[in-house]
């Protein structure tokens, strides 16, 4: 049985950081897929993505999400930061599916149970309106629509307790493991620049410390944990995309960095 009576997780972000239609949404992937496409990479184990609205960061996200083109991986475990309430610790979702535009996708219940226990993990329904790991769902159901997911969102949260719990999941070949983070937010785009590529070169050579130094990521503690368990898995980096929000505004005033890599094995 149960331990909680909720069984879907509605979309609370359709129609303001992503369309709520389908068609709009495929147009938009369709669009993305036009302008540049990658090398599929053998062996994914994780991303790292950005999480504002489809316009602003829709392709750089995407460069990613073509590599479940031709994946078998069985689950995807999405991990953001919260950014609407302020909280110490993580919640785990507990529901039955995910509801996105393009229909719902499959929560792996009984999975997200036995992390919640093994890791001591809470489930706070009001953790569970986030944007930076709602908007990563209709781009797993557009390429991988049979993929099962399970949310995580943090507030205070230890990286290197995170790390562990990645380390864990990463050890499952079913597993793929997605980090959602913006970068630098509100600066003019020649400082977002310099401020981003501290956290692009972090995250291309595994550099923990390199984070510290001026990486102003909103989501820093997801990416120093999977830096973590890149390095314990010796994991390889690929580095995807970095833009600013420039690249759709043409507001170089003031920008928010995107960026997207690969993990691999």
């Amino acid at each position: 049985m149960k331990e909680f009576d909720y069984s879907i997780r509605h979309s609370a972000h359709a129609g303001t950081f992503y369309p709520d239609s389908p068609e709009i949404i495929t147009q938009y992937i369709e669009a993305f897929d036009k302008v540049e496409k990658v090398a599929l990479q053998e062996n994914i184990r994780a991303f790292i993505v950005p999480h504002a609205g489809y316009i602003y960061s829709g392709f750089t996200a995407n460069l990613a999400y073509m590599q479940l083109k031709h994946t078998k991986t069985k689950r995807a475990i999405v991990i953001g930061p919260s950014h609407s309430v302020a909280f110490k610790g993580m919640s785990i979702s507990l529901y039955d599916s995910y509801e996105t535009p393009f229909r719902t996708l499959s929560v792996d219940l009984p999975y997200a149970q036995m992390l919640k226990e093994k890791f001591d993990i809470a489930f706070d329904e009001s953790m569970h309106r986030e944007h930076s790991t709602e908007v990563q769902m209709p781009f797993i159901k557009y390429y991988a629509p049979q993929m099962q997911v399970i949310e995580m969102v943090y507030g205070f949260y230890s990286p290197q307790e995170l790390s562990r719990i990645i380390i864990f999941l990463l050890e499952d070949p079913d597993n793929l493991v997605i980090i959602s983070t913006d970068l630098s937010h509100f600066y003019t785009e020649e400082e977002a620049n310099r401020l981003d590529d501290i956290c692009m070169k972090a995250i291309d050579e595994r550099d923990v410390p390199l984070l510290h130094q001026g990486c102003e990521a909103c989501g820093k503690i997801g990416v120093e944990a999977i830096l973590l368990a890149a390095k314990a898995l010796a994991l390889e980096t690929k580095l995807l995309d970095y833009r600013t929000s420039a690249w759709s505004t043409k507001d170089r005033s003031s920008v928010v960095g995107y960026g997207s890599a690969v993990l691999y094995s």
